[in-house]
């Protein structure tokens, strides 16, 4: 079978509730792209399993610590999952994402790992990679805006609900989602919600040696996830490179 026909395939079997996202990923073959599969406990794209590793300070297990992140894999969110508009394919959001990546330069991000809220998360470490990562995912956002559905009535009032500003009120309403452009921070999940403080720092210290190890996250393609049915584990469906050439600093 020819990849091309794969990939259609794939698409012909999804749900017409099916939702697509695209994500930043570390490259299939960095380690980092190992080390956040293995923390989660799988490869999202290759679909191997990974027993996770244990931090000697934690007493709970890991993977009773990430059951959140680990449904949506490994990534940090540029356009938060979105059900198609009527008439648009996966085939065509494919397309645009395609073509919005190749106009894309690559460049290198430092991070840290950090306690956001009560949740622990990979984040930039200097304001100049988070206005990157900004400028990024609103690109993104403009690009595939118009293939989106509109959110249901019960979503929008469910998300209306939740505690939002008047700001995040309004984006949500004209982009389906409160988080993007200037409210927009970019960070890859690395727990669940987590009550216990010393757990929190437990795990911000453990990824804070193993950052120094694995160095920046070289931001050099995307990737289109996908939910294929309300509620089934996010698979990352086909990578999105972008322009070749070298990597800039940030």
């Amino acid at each position: 079978m020819s990849s091309a026909t794969k990939v259609v395939n794939e698409a012909l079997e999804w749900s017409a509730e099916a939702r697509f996202a695209v994500y930043y990923a570390p490259s299939r073959d960095s380690a980092w792209w190992r080390a956040g599969s293995e923390w989660l406990g799988g490869d999202v794209e290759s679909g191997v399993p990974y027993t996770p590793p244990q931090p000697p300070t934690l007493v709970r297990a890991v993977s009773e610590l990430t059951k959140a992140p680990r449904r949506y894999g490994w990534h940090g969110t540029l356009v938060a999952p979105f059900r198609l508009a009527d008439g648009v394919t996966p085939l065509a959001v494919l397309d645009d994402a395609r073509g919005w990546a190749q106009q894309q330069a690559p460049f290198n991000l430092p991070v840290e790992a950090a306690t956001l809220g009560d949740f622990v998360a990979l984040r930039p470490a200097a304001s100049e990679g988070e206005a990157a990562m900004r400028e990024l995912a609103a690109s993104a956002l403009r690009t595939l805006g118009g293939l989106r559905a509109k959110p249901s009535s019960a979503d929008l009032a469910r998300r209306l609900a939740a505690p939002l500003t008047e700001r995040q009120r309004t984006l949500l309403i004209e982009w389906g989602y409160p988080y993007v452009f200037d409210e927009f921070r970019f960070h890859m999940t690395l727990s669940s919600s987590l009550e216990a403080a010393d757990e929190r720092a437990a795990l911000v210290a453990w990824w804070h040696d193993r950052i120094a190890g694995l160095g920046p996250l070289v931001v050099d393609s995307a990737a289109l996830f996908v939910e294929p049915a309300p509620g089934e584990p996010f698979v990352l469906w086909q990578r999105l490179p972008f322009q070749t050439g070298g990597v800039a600093q940030q």
